[in-house]
């Protein structure tokens, strides 16, 4: 079984930067497409954030693109996200994702197999 654990959330100033981790477990992970959702206040629905298949294509949300990157490590089933440039409109529960291939060539609109708990990121203006 999968098992995904986030770290790096916290509180920042609007341009500000933070790094989120997300320590992988389970056999066959290296294979899985690896992402970053996340969940504004208010709003339930997990939003993809960016996500990096197994060859290290990436993919982002628009409105981070510039400002966030994903980077992972297939040897050390890990999973990073570079956000810079920090805005209020960031502010929101972020979840680290895998699934199998397919879900990477979706783009994330159908979902993703394994979550971890989610790490808050706050950004005050």
């Amino acid at each position: 079984d999968v098992q995904l654990r986030e770290s790096g959330g916290g509180s920042v100033e609007g341009g500000g930067s933070l790094t989120l981790s997300c320590a992988g477990s389970g056999s066959g992970l290296r294979t899985f497409c690896m992402g970053w959702f996340r969940e504004v206040p208010g709003d339930w629905k997990r939003e993809l954030v960016a996500m990096v298949d197994k060859d290290g294509t990436t993919t982002y949300a628009d409105h981070v693109k510039g400002r966030f990157t994903i980077s992972r490590d297939s040897d050390k089933n890990t999973l990073s996200l570079q956000m810079n440039s920090l805005e209020p409109g960031d502010t929101a529960m972020y979840y680290c994702a895998a699934g199998w291939a397919g879900r990477c060539v979706a783009g994330g609109r159908n979902g993703m197999d394994y979550w971890g708990k989610g790490t808050r990121v706050t950004i005050s203006s």
